[in-house]
């Protein structure tokens, strides 16, 4: 799965190419447009982006989760190897305290992403601001190019604006990142 970006100068535009799409066998689910006029795409009927999408919730708690989880495993070892406790701790309950270091760290990124915009889309940022409407499309390997082909040849209006995966992926450079725009 890899989702395409593209950015539209109007509504009417978003609108032909969410038709043609529908024709091309693309669902609303696989349709999602970041836009600052969320009244103009309702009243088109047009696939809005959730809040997801919208804010960085996702992104920062699993950053909050990977920070808070190592802080818990460090604290965990700490307490293992240099704090001599009598009875020592046994493994669930250094496995709980590690557990709660991560679930702290992931409430705590997700509470800060829900004040950002979503780090996939903050390079559109500026775009968006001066009234253009980004258009995300979810496709398969067999739908790209026939998506790219379309769009170009009969939306020549539309600009194509890059290609990234749906999925909030941890190992990729781009995760470590944190959206400069609120």
């Amino acid at each position: 799965m890899k989702r395409l970006y593209f950015l539209a100068n109007t509504l009417d535009n978003v609108s032909q190419v969410s038709e043609d799409l529908h024709q091309q066998g693309i669902d609303d689910w696989h349709i999602h447009v970041l836009s600052r006029n969320e009244a103009g795409l309702y009243r088109r009927h047009i696939h809005s982006t959730h809040l997801f999408q919208q804010s960085d919730i996702i992104h920062s708690g699993e950053l909050g989760a990977l920070i808070g989880g190592g802080i818990g495993l460090l604290s965990a070892l700490l307490l293992e190897l240099w704090i001599p406790l009598e009875p020592p701790l046994s493994t669930p309950i250094l496995a709980l305290i590690a557990g709660v270091f991560t679930l702290f760290g992931t409430w705590s990124g997700g509470l800060a992403g829900i004040t950002r915009e979503n780090y996939k889309t903050t390079r559109f940022h500026d775009d968006i601001e001066k009234g253009k409407h980004l258009i995300m499309i979810d496709v398969s390997k067999q739908q790209e190019a026939v998506v790219r082909q379309y769009i170009a040849r009969y939306h020549p209006q539309i600009a194509m604006a890059g290609e990234d995966s749906p999925f909030t992926l941890p190992l990729t450079r781009h995760f470590w990142s944190i959206p400069r725009h609120n």
